[in-house]
Parts: structure tokens; sequence; C-alpha cells
């Protein structure tokens, strides 16, 4: 059976994503980020989770602390108390800025109400989807959260729980999706909504027209991910593509405040806000 066309706002015109916040302005993944991301007019944040030790999902990109915070141990090894303690502001490239601390799943739920999240479950081993899946529940999130992963199990067993909200689609569905036929694609169960892709490659271009019209037949939304050139972007829209995956939310937003296809975007927007 083909998903709907499509489960996750597509009716709305095409989506800004803000990827892990507006983290060229806030440390990435922190609610610092996210709420800055919110306010430029980001329509979903693309945030990547993992688990602690004690069962916590932690908002991260990286499985270790390095990279932000100078710590090298692994989120998974940590508790939530060890992960919290780290200052991930020493891993911003902008200005310093003060003290930013790993937020949890939990608490961006609670702190931005309504703001559609694209979830990407990082970690496989050990397992976090049944500890994600709890956080989305008691939060009653199920509509707004779009959880993906480039991890088939990943995404098998957050489907196979019964998760009742949108799901993307792994990385070898990606590549089912991109080169089997429509004619067998149409017979197969597909339980995404949203492709997420980048633009190319190596030499293979996914920016094709045909590759969007393909799953617009299908179903199927296409969402790009990481635009930053604004020429980039405005081509994609042109070709039809639903979502723009962007560093970048206060620049992407000018583009989306003068594309034709943004009337959706346009009127989310507060009368008189801007980037």
């Amino acid at each position: 059976m083909l998903p709907t066309m499509d489960a996750w706002q597509s009716w709305r015109g095409p989506l800004l994503y803000a990827h892990r916040g507006a983290r060229l302005e806030r440390p990435e993944n922190t609610p610092q980020a996210l709420a800055t991301a919110v306010g430029l007019g980001a329509d979903a944040l693309e945030i990547d989770v993992h688990m602690t030790r004690d069962g916590q999902v932690v908002v991260a990109h990286d499985a270790d602390g390095l990279r932000m915070a100078g710590d090298p141990r692994a989120i998974r090894d940590c508790t939530l108390a060890e992960v919290q303690s780290w200052d991930v502001s020493r891993g911003f490239e902008g200005q310093p800025l003060q003290v930013a601390r790993v937020p949890t799943l939990a608490d961006v739920l609670e702190e931005l109400p309504g703001v559609p999240l694209n979830i990407d479950l990082k970690q496989s081993q050990p397992s976090m989807v049944e500890a994600a899946l709890g956080v989305v529940q008691r939060a009653a999130a199920y509509e707004r959260v779009l959880l993906t992963s480039f991890s088939f199990a990943t995404l098998r067993a957050v489907r196979a729980a019964g998760y009742p909200g949108p799901t993307g689609f792994s990385q070898a569905e990606a590549v089912l999706l991109v080169f089997a036929p429509p004619r067998l694609l149409r017979r197969l169960a597909l339980a995404g909504s949203r492709l997420q892709i980048p633009t190319r490659h190596g030499p293979l271009r996914l920016d094709r027209p045909a590759l969007i019209d393909k799953m617009h037949a299908l179903g199927i939304a296409v969402d790009y991910w990481v635009i930053n050139d604004i020429a980039q972007a405005e081509r994609l829209l042109d070709r039809g593509a639903d979502g723009i995956v962007t560093d970048d939310p206060r620049a992407m937003a000018g583009l989306f405040e003068r594309h034709g296809r943004c009337d959706g975007w346009r009127a989310r927007r507060p009368r008189g806000a801007g980037p």
C-alpha cells in the first residue's frame, strides 16, 4: 500500500528544515540552537539522538563528546548526569557563548510544543528504539515527530513496534527507491513517507526532476540535505523538492520569503516576522 502524499505536511508547501538547529549561530542540537532556528522561520528541526548508559535519550549528533565538548567518552557509556556535565559550546566555531548543555529529547519536546521534529536515531547498539518511542509516546508527539535512520534494522524495529507517526527511509531503502522501476515499487509495502537524500552520491545525480517526479507518483516527498547554497536550493525548489535541510535557516528564509512555491511557508510566518 502506498503512503498518502504525504504524511508530514507537504500540503503546506516545501518545508524549511534547520539541520541541528541554527548551528552556525549557536552550538548544534542545543536548546539555544533549536529555539533560534524556530525564530528564524524553520518549519522543522532536524536533530540527532543517542542513548545514555542509564537509558536516557539525549540530543547529540556524535556518538561521543570529543568534537563538541573535548570528552572522548561515548554517550552510551556515560550516565545522563555525565553527558549533561559537558560544555558543548567548546566545539562551536562561532562567537564564544555561555555554557551550553546536551538536552534530553523529552526536554526538547516539552520546550518546543507543536514544533515538528525530524529525529535521526543514530545509535544502533544497544538499540535505542524502545527508549525513543517511549519519550515520544509520553509527549503525545506522534504527529509532529518524523523518525529517520540510516539503519534499516532501526527503522524496521520502529515500524514493528507499531509507531503510528511518520518515518523516513533507511539508506538501503533509499537505494531501492532510486534504482527500482516504479512498477516494482508499487507492489511493495513502502512504509516511509519522506525520502531524504543529498543532491548526489559520487557520480550519481539525485537532484534530477525525473527522480522527484517518480517519488511524487509514489506518494513520497523528497527532501535534500545539507543545502547551504541559496542558488542550489532555489534550483531544487524549482524542480519540485518538498524540503530543504540547511545549516543556515537565516539565509534560507530569504529564499522561502520570495520563492513562488513557498506561499505556505509565508502563510505560516507571523505577520511582520523576518529572519
